[in-house]
């Protein structure tokens, strides 16, 4: 079992990350602003404009520690990795398999996003049944049952991508409902990704595109080749395969930025709003955001397939490396994580 370390986040525009020794530095105007050794670090996550030295790239590449770039405004940038570890045989498999429609790996993976959609409003429901006055939540819940029920009745990608839309639309349009504080200033009128055009839809790109990134260093750890999906649609740059299985961890997002607004964690001061019309969470708000990230990365939960507790942040390599079981032909089906 890979042990769980700690994510480096540095959200200062003007820091730059140098090495010395086995150190890593964080300067920014002209000054020390602290140094942690590389054997407490997972990953890190650079949102300054600044970056790092070539020399600490190389030995973050040395180490297999992942550098993810992305701008301050959340929007991923690039990313630097070492030496892809495991077979090449498994990406050969990867390769072949995926060259040929995967109707039952699509059909478990959106079902298995709907469901964890539906338990997070049903888990909302039983908090406060309040919210469901008009019925629209168990309608919802009725919608999302008759979407998994549909998924399993079509041979058709195209289609089922149309089922998953049709779904999360219907889910957004009542997740507002969810917020149940601070709703003058959080709300959700409908999700808008590129730019975000409000609080919440600020908070889930944010948390998205680091979910993402977990999920690409998760399967380049296993030997997968995090580009090549059997959902998404190949394109340059994209992690297809990253973004196939956070469609059953987005749940997860979800469910901290509901408990973020509802606990008030986090505030409208937290927030910076572009002349554009953009929402995007400022550096304080960063900060808040990532530490319930890496406080939830920490929890424990039971494994529904494993049936073994782990601590959360462990989810992205457990699930690679089933995947990576079920290419090998070790398990005649991928165990899609299912909340219950």
């Amino acid at each position: 079992m890979r042990k769980l370390l700690n994510s480096l986040y540095i959200l200062e525009e003007t820091a730059y990350l140098t090495l010395d020794g086995e150190n890593i530095v964080c300067r920014a105007e002209d000054s020390e602003k602290f140094r942690v050794p590389f054997t407490n670090i997972e990953d890190i996550y650079i949102f300054s404009y600044s970056g790092c030295s070539p020399a600490l790239m190389g030995k973050c590449a040395e180490y297999g520690i992942a550098v993810n770039f992305i701008s301050p405004q959340g929007k991923f940038l690039a990313r630097v990795q070492g030496k892809t570890k495991g077979n090449v045989y498994l990406r050969k498999e990867q390769f072949e398999l995926f060259s040929i429609p995967q109707l039952d790996l699509i059909r478990n993976t959106v079902a298995a996003k709907l469901s964890n959609t539906r338990y997070l409003i049903r888990r909302s429901l039983h908090d406060n049944p309040d919210i469901n006055s008009d019925g629209a939540l168990t309608d919802c819940i009725k919608y999302l049952e008759n979407g998994i029920k549909t998924v399993y009745e079509t041979a058709d990608k195209d289609i089922i991508m149309g089922i998953e839309g049709s779904c999360a639309k219907a889910y957004f349009d009542i997740f507002d409902r969810l917020i149940l504080h601070q709703k003058e200033d959080f709300y959700l009128a409908n999700r808008t990704k590129r730019p975000p055009l409000d609080r919440v839809n600020a908070m889930l790109s944010f948390l998205y595109t680091i979910a993402i990134s977990s999920y690409t260093s998760a399967l380049e750890s296993v030997g997968l080749d995090s580009c090549l999906g059997f959902y998404h649609a190949l394109r340059s740059g994209r992690s297809s395969l990253s973004c196939d299985l956070v469609e059953e961890f987005r749940c997860v997002v979800e469910r901290l930025v509901l408990t973020m607004i509802n606990l008030k964690m986090i505030k409208p001061e937290d927030f910076e709003t572009q002349v554009s019309g953009a929402v995007y969470l400022s550096k304080e708000g960063k900060k808040k955001v990532l530490t319930a990230w890496q406080e939830r990365k920490r929890t424990s939960i039971v494994h529904p397939y494993l049936g073994e507790k782990i601590q959360q942040g462990l989810l992205p390599y457990v699930q690679s490396s089933l995947l990576a079981k079920y290419i090998r032909g070790e398990l005649d089906e991928y165990p899609n994580y299912l909340l219950k």
